[in-house]
């Protein structure tokens, strides 16, 4: 079993997990799951991690073959971009967001690299778009606890088989038994 930690200081860091409020009402956000890649004093930016799209990355660029894993809506900011996430500490130009997770980089490298390997699953994640917060916009935001912090593997953050509501639930859950029930509070507080 996979083990997730909340995070006690309440203060969001590069690599940690933003779980949404259950009864957030946001197309974008609700119920989701994002990995915060970037937080300091200019801002912060993730990817959402269980808002997947029916579109295969070859569809999106023409010289690729398939590519299993699936693609996900990572935000509503510059969603006409491509951007992904890998566990190869050789890959040029990459950013380092967690230990043995990383951001980007020469993306001709990653295209060579998807025409040479077929097993890249949980290795390779791809992403349209990120979602933004401006300077202090998310420490509002979880101090009106639209947000709860906390952390997950890096095979949990590359897996695209789980279903996308069944990760968020898994992450509150596994945050501990105080939170058991917000895990199982309907979307909609008028069916409870």
């Amino acid at each position: 079993m996979i083990r997730f930690t909340p995070s006690s200081s309440g203060i969001p860091k590069q690599g940690d997990i933003l779980l949404a409020e259950p009864f957030m009402n946001d197309a974008h956000f609700g119920r989701k799951a994002i990995l915060l890649c970037e937080h300091n004093e200019e801002g912060s930016f993730g990817f959402v991690l269980n808002n997947f799209i029916q579109v295969g990355l070859n569809e999106l660029l023409d010289d690729l073959p398939p590519f299993h894993s699936k693609l996900s809506l990572g935000g509503p900011v510059k969603n006409s971009n491509l951007y992904y996430l890998h566990t190869y500490s050789n890959a040029p130009d990459s950013i380092e967001i967690l230990p043995g997770l990383f951001m980007g980089g020469d993306f001709e490298w990653v295209r060579e690299l998807i025409h040479q390997e077929k097993a890249l699953d949980g290795k390779l994640r791809f992403f349209i778009g990120y979602a933004g917060w401006t300077p202090g916009q998310l420490e509002d935001e979880i101090r009106s606890h639209s947000w709860f912090i906390t952390s997950a593997s890096i095979q949990s953050i590359m897996d695209t088989t789980i279903e996308e509501e069944q990760l968020w639930k898994s992450l509150i859950t596994d945050m501990g038994d105080q939170f058991q029930h917000i895990a199982n509070a309907p979307a909609d507080p008028s069916l409870n």
